[in-house]
This record gives structure tokens, sequence and C-alpha cells, in this order.
């Protein structure tokens, strides 16, 4: 497949329906907030409890998918603490370019493109490491946020808990061990699936909406080096954290590669103005913002140029 036909038939309905967004956001000045809560408590739940139960990947795969988004993490969390050490950076940018530099945009970003680009599996595979990374953000990023500051990060992991997808998470995968889940054509599993549908292109346009908003006020070099880290050495590090695993199916493999190599998400934004703060200058909302926007944008080249790597075989 050309690089025309991937981006005409995977990003450019991404594309698209967040222009969408970004168009209500910046023209219309429509907020996000009612569309937050929708998805998150109703839209992305039922996705999540509809593809987890009715997929095809096995336990075992679902499990080497857990351990291939923990040992990415890991990896890129030492790489960007690293390089921001060898640039100066210090408490709060630090922190701020360490978030953006390692926790990719799984959800409102990943969610659809994988589901254009492989299908249900594509679509199951997403909201799980969706959720994955919703524990860590609301975890690890809160702590990574907040140091150099005089809040108690600690304090406030306790949100991960009220994180619905988890919970959904938890809820499929009994469901699927205990061998209880309604048949795909009942009436519960049917309204599951319509809303489950419904959240990919809310999410869309939360996005573009979100976008809409950022202030582009960022250190140019920081910016650089960050959306460098999260658009061209987080794929190498996807790649090595699933050969090293060893997925039998090449297809799961490539969906995990493509969801970790989407640009920065949205929830650093959240964590940093929760709980950074500013000193010396710096503005770490700022940079954050700009991040977001920046790899937003380069993503549409970088991310079409990946799926046709990986379609190709080429490296998974």
């Amino acid at each position: 497949m050309s690089l025309l036909s991937i981006f005409a038939t995977a990003i450019l309905p991404v594309v698209a329906v967040s222009a969408v967004g970004f168009g209500l956001g910046r023209f219309k000045g429509v907020q996000p907030d009612a569309l937050n809560t929708v998805t998150v408590y109703v839209l992305a739940p039922a996705l999540v409890i509809h593809s987890l139960t009715t997929s095809t990947v096995t336990g075992g795969t679902i499990l080497k998918v857990v351990v291939a988004v923990a040992a990415f993490t890991a990896a890129m969390l030492a790489i960007a603490e690293a390089t921001g050490r060898l640039f100066g950076q210090t408490e709060p940018l630090l922190g701020a370019f360490v978030l953006v530099a390692v926790f990719p945009n799984t959800g409102n970003y990943g969610i659809p493109l994988a589901d254009f680009v492989f299908g249900p599996t594509g679509r199951s595979l997403a909201v799980l490491v969706t959720a994955l990374q919703g524990v860590m953000l609301y975890t690890l990023g809160i702590y990574i946020a907040a140091r150099g500051a005089d809040s108690d990060p600690v304090a406030d992991m306790k949100r991960v808990f009220g994180v619905p997808l988890v919970y959904a998470v938890v809820l499929s995968l009994a469901v699927r061990w205990l061998g209880v889940a309604p048949p795909a054509d009942s009436t519960l599993m049917q309204t599951l699936e319509i809303l489950g549908n419904a959240s990919i292109p809310i999410m869309l346009l939360i996005l573009g909406i979100q976008l809409s908003d950022v202030d582009m006020g960022g250190t140019l070099l920081p910016v650089g080096i960050a959306s460098g880290l999260k658009l061209v050495l987080a794929p190498v590090v996807a790649v090595v954290a699933v050969l090293l695993l060893g997925f039998q199916d090449p297809t799961v493999a490539r969906i995990v590669v493509l969801l970790l190599a989407t640009p920065t998400g949205v929830t650093p934004i959240i964590l940093i103005g929760a709980f950074s703060s500013e000193r010396n200058g710096f503005a770490p909302g700022e940079f954050v913002s700009a991040t977001v926007l920046v790899t937003t944008l380069l993503s549409v080249l970088t991310v079409t140029v990946l799926i046709s790597i990986l379609q190709s075989g080429a490296v998974v």
C-alpha cells in the first residue's frame, strides 16, 4: 500500500474529525468538559467491555502486551530523564519534559487510529493499552509532574481509583476468564457496541477541541528535543520491546508499536497544570501544550511512514 493510500484510509479520517473539533473549539468556543465526562464515564467503558469480551486475543497475548508497555515506559523514562539532564533542564521543566517524551496519546488518537488500520483487534488492544496508560499517568505521571513542587503527589495518586477504564478492564478480563460473556447478538452486547462505536468520533472531536486551546509559547529547543524523542525514538524503543518479548502474532506486535508511537497525549497538560509550578522563568504548561500540538501535527507524517513500514513486515 502506498503512503498516499495509507494517509487516505488511516490518517485522513483522524485528521478530518479532529479538524472539526478544532474548528468548534477555536471559532465556536466549545469546551470539551461535557464530552469528556460522557466519554470517560459512559462511552469509553462500553468500548472497553465490548472490545475485550469479544476479542479473540488470548490471555497470554494480553499479558505480553502489558509487559511490553511497561518495558517501553521504563526505557523511555530513563532515556527522557537522561536527555533532559544532559541539556541542563531542571525542575519543574524536567518533569514536564519527561512526561511529554514518554506518554503517548493512545486514547483520543490511538484508539481511532488502531481501529482504522487494524480493525476490531486493533481497537481491543488500544483500549487495553489506554487503560494501562491511564493507571501509569495517574500514579507515576502525577509523581513526575509534582517533582520539585510543594504538594504531596502520593496523596493525589488515589485518582487512579476514579478512572472507570480500570474497572472496565478488570470486569472484562474477569468475564472472559470465567467464560460468562453474553452472546454477541444479545441486547446488552449490541447496546455496548453502539456506545463503544460512538466513542471513536467523540474522542477525535475532543482531541481537536483540546488542541484549539493550546498555547504555543513553549521554548523551541526543548519542544524540538521532546518531539524527536516522542516521534522518532519512541517507535524504535517500542519495536525493541515487542521483539524481545517475541509476540507470536505479528499483527499484535505491530498494533502495540503503532500505539506507542502516537504523539504526546493531552493528559500531561492537565497533570502539569494541577501539580507543577513555575520557577526560574520557565513555563512548563506552555512547553507541554506546545509539544502536544507539534507532535500531533508532525505525527501525520511520521505515523503514515510507520504504518507503511509495519504493513511491509520490515521490522515486526
